[in-house]
């Protein structure tokens, strides 16, 4: 990862790692003031971070809300559904995952809407055979929706149609029904109009977009070019990779280009890592935005750390690549490794304290009786023993959010911290 020193260009803006990472930090609004914990300020950090991921695992609360409750603190996830379901500023779909995005943001989901499965990709094709074959099992869920919806999956049956099944190796094989829901959403054609649990509630997305929604047709240049912007701007600094990687994760065609014509219209800069510590500067070509170059200046002035804990699945962490980089923090989500195999647990969250991620816990909650355990808390090698405390009450904290009357805590503790547990 690392070259040397004397490879440095001089006109390039120099950051330190410290730096990097601050810069990072602030612009996903996990340090600096808070936004306000109501409708207000989920919009204030949705628009910087500019998606949520969703992700059906509720063993400590859903993504999203754990994601919101970093930024904002205690806040009522009653602000989320209305923004969601009556307001309808914010819509799920499809960003770097199954997210929710900002209805305000329309233009840029609605390119991968208009080119969805267009391409000459096997993929493509198969799911475009599959949607011709089964023509008829299309046009009645669509008629049924139009004339009875919203409805959930569920009420949608295959009821003397005898489509072509869906064929895979996972849990999708034969499930035509919400196979086809998946591609007519990713289409665009109909919308998540709302919830029950985790159930999806489909609507025509006709209905279900206000009419505040921009509709103007963006040219795909111009989409990337908005995008690209948006995601260096929530990462801070980054690489032409890690920005693909971020925001609309793989729908960057021409970001080389689009990358050098704003740099030269002084949208962007380049800009280089360099750890004087180890005498070398981090690989790759690093951008940052221009309008964050002051933000640094302030940052060495005015820096306002916090301790809270994160999602899995939390957008400063998504990129697990970035992070083992800027964070010397290995974080891989053990979901899927048998129990007898993991090594820290099921549902991790990692603590970030200042600009360091110094360790991760492993919890769950009751919510049938109100409580939290923390099954282990993990300290990483370099973690302070003074953080004891603030880690304590950022899982208090959590706690309290969650609606959680006790909070159990097991022997897993690092031993320099147990006296603050």
């Amino acid at each position: 990862m690392l070259i040397c020193v004397q490879q440095i260009r001089s006109h390039i803006l120099t950051l330190s790692p410290t730096q990097a990472r601050r810069l990072a930090i602030t612009r996903q609004r996990l340090a600096g003031e808070r936004a306000t914990p109501d409708a207000r300020g989920i919009m204030d950090v949705m628009r910087d971070l500019g998606c949520l991921q969703i992700d059906p695992i509720s063993v400590v609360a859903r993504s999203p809300l754990l994601v919101l409750w970093s930024r904002l603190g205690a806040y009522d996830p009653a602000h989320l559904d209305a923004l969601l379901w009556r307001e309808r500023k914010l819509f799920e779909y499809w960003a770097h995952c199954a997210s929710i995005v900002l209805t305000e943001d329309y233009p840029i989901h609605h390119a991968l809407m208009r080119h969805y499965v267009a391409d000459d990709s096997p993929w493509s094709r198969r799911v475009r055979q599959w949607i011709k074959d089964n023509d008829t099992l299309r046009r009645a869920i669509l008629t049924r929706i139009r004339r009875d919806g919203p409805l959930p999956a569920r009420e949608l049956a295959e009821d003397g149609i005898a489509p072509q099944a869906w064929v895979s190796t996972g849990w999708t094989s034969g499930r035509n029904v919400s196979r086809m829901l998946d591609f007519l959403w990713m289409q665009g054609k109909i919308m998540v109009a709302g919830r029950e649990g985790l159930q999806k509630i489909w609507d025509l997305s006709a209905r279900c977009l206000p009419e505040s929604t921009p509709r103007e047709r963006t040219p795909e240049r111009d989409v990337v070019r908005i995008a690209a912007e948006r995601s260096l701007r929530a990462l801070g600094v980054a690489t032409a990779r890690q920005i693909s990687q971020h925001f609309i994760r793989g729908r960057y065609p021409g970001l080389q280009g689009v990358l050098a014509k704003l740099e030269a219209e002084g949208r962007i800069e380049r800009a280089q890592i360099v750890d004087a510590a180890r005498g070398a500067v981090w690989r790759g070509e690093w951008y940052i935005h221009t309008d964050d170059v002051l933000r640094l200046e302030r940052l060495a002035r005015d820096w306002q750390p916090r301790t809270t804990l994160l999602s899995p699945f939390d957008n400063l962490i998504c990129d697990r690549a970035r992070t083992n980089l800027l964070f010397d923090f290995d974080y891989t989500i053990e979901i899927y490794v048998p129990a007898a195999k993991r090594k820290y647990g099921y549902y991790v969250l990692p603590i970030l304290r200042g600009d360091r991620l110094i360790g991760r816990i492993d919890p769950t909650m009751d919510r049938a009786n109100a409580r939290l355990t923390i099954n282990a808390v993990y300290a990483e090698r370099d973690a302070p023993k003074s953080a004891a405390r603030a880690v304590a009450d950022a899982v208090g904290d959590l706690a309290a959010f969650l609606g959680a009357k006790e909070i159990v805590y097991t022997r897993r503790v690092p031993p320099a911290w147990k006296n603050k547990f």
